[in-house]
């Protein structure tokens, strides 16, 4: 089959209901990801270099390989931007655990993705505060952490973030291993006051591990 960009915009319906928590990025820029539809980089295949709400409509039942030829991505679990979070930065993903590395539970769904605008490793900023809403304790980051706690922090959770500058992941465990949840300075302002506006698939405030995105 023959290779076609795809320039994806977000219009009405589900995907624009997702628009708080996960805004879609204009269609211009640095970014360029090629899907396949069988592991190890066969079968069906397709370009895109912008945002894709859902790949059924690209003639895809799912996506099971992929290669990051440029710029960040956030991969997600279901269409409209919603579900688990896997953060694609640039190279290859012969098959589903590339991407979902060690999460709280395993799924082999990749059905939706967009870039990363903002991602800035050697600038990236970001403060971390002990209770939701910016309340109580606050350290500023900007440097990879496998570990918090053994940092400094003084709990497995975080209470609220806010970014200001960059792309990060958090994890739920250390060692960069669980969930993962892609924090942008320019969603929501960088302000993530609670949980519930890390990922439509956050359901507790543990963060124990948190590094930049790479560009």
């Amino acid at each position: 089959m023959e290779e076609a960009a795809v320039q994806a915009e977000l219009g009405t319906g589900p995907a624009a209901k997702m628009a708080q928590t996960n805004p879609l990025p204009g269609p211009t820029g640095p970014w360029k990801i090629t899907a396949y539809d069988q592991e190890n980089f066969q079968g069906k295949k397709m370009e895109f270099t912008s945002a894709c709400p859902t790949i059924i409509e690209c003639g895809f039942e799912n996506i099971r390989s992929l290669k990051v030829e440029s710029g960040a991505w956030i991969g997600y679990e279901h269409t409209s931007f919603c579900g688990q979070q896997f953060i694609l930065e640039r190279g290859e993903y012969p098959r589903w655990d590339a991407w979902s590395g060690s999460n709280a539970y395993h799924t082999e769904r990749l059905m939706s993705f967009r870039p990363i605008c903002c991602a800035n490793h050697k600038e990236s900023k970001m403060t971390v505060f002990e209770k939701e809403n910016f309340m109580g304790r606050q350290w500023e980051l900007s440097d990879d952490y496998p570990s918090l706690q053994a940092m400094g922090w003084g709990n497995n959770e975080v209470g609220s973030m806010k970014v200001q500058c960059g792309a990060w992941v958090c994890y739920q465990y250390p060692g960069y291993r669980g969930y993962q949840y892609i924090l942008e300075s320019d969603h929501h302002g960088g302000d993530y006051k609670h949980w519930r506006e890390w990922g439509s698939h956050a359901q507790t405030f543990q963060v124990q591990s948190i590094r930049r995105v790479q560009q």
